[in-house]
């Protein structure tokens, strides 16, 4: 099968021109996570596959910089560690992979960043549970008509499509769109 990478950009472009319908929950998820960080709390992400990818992106800018030198923030990605993720799969299964960090590191007043290009993963569907009992407030970055996870997070943010890979390419626009309005607020 012969690639066309004209038909891509152009999905893409179509993907993202919706986005800026999304403006209200992208700057409600900004400011759940500036507000966090102002606190003192802390902001958790993951995701699964290419999706894994984007929360440890989010996660990065956040210790690392984005645009501006300033201090280091309390970022972490729960899919970075393949020692927690390959014992907990192992001892409660997969499903619990994110809900049991969760329950280990997260404490009332932090965020949770959750990317999918679906909405359906079991083990997303458990954090977001977790998340809710520990008193974590979430923003759910997904594709997919929101999936399974539709009308679970406190703010999703629903990329209009139906195709993983031009999701998760949005959900990097939107990433560095939140980073950028946390920055703006320290």
């Amino acid at each position: 099968m012969k690639t066309n990478p004209e038909k891509n950009i152009d999905e893409l472009i179509d993907t993202l021109k919706p986005l800026k319908k999304l403006s209200p929950q992208i700057a409600q998820a900004a400011k759940m996570c500036s507000d966090c960080i102002n606190r003192g709390n802390s902001i958790f992400s993951c995701g699964n596959g290419g999706s894994a990818a984007a929360a440890m992106h989010f996660a990065e800018e956040l210790s690392g910089r984005y645009k501006n030198d300033r201090r280091a923030l309390p970022g972490l990605c729960l899919n970075s560690d393949p020692c927690a993720i390959t014992c907990t799969a192992n001892d409660f299964g997969f499903e619990k992979i994110f809900a049991r960090q969760l329950e280990a590191f997260a404490k009332r007043g932090d965020t949770l960043a959750l990317f999918s290009s679906s909405g359906n993963s079991p083990n997303l569907l458990e954090a977001i549970s977790a998340a809710k009992k520990l008193g974590v407030s979430t923003a759910m970055f997904c594709g997919n008509g929101g999936g399974k996870c539709a009308g679970l997070a406190d703010v999703e943010i629903i990329v209009p499509s139906n195709n993983g890979a031009r999701v998760q390419e949005a959900h990097e626009l939107l990433l560095h769109t939140v980073i950028e309005e946390i920055e703006a607020n320290l």
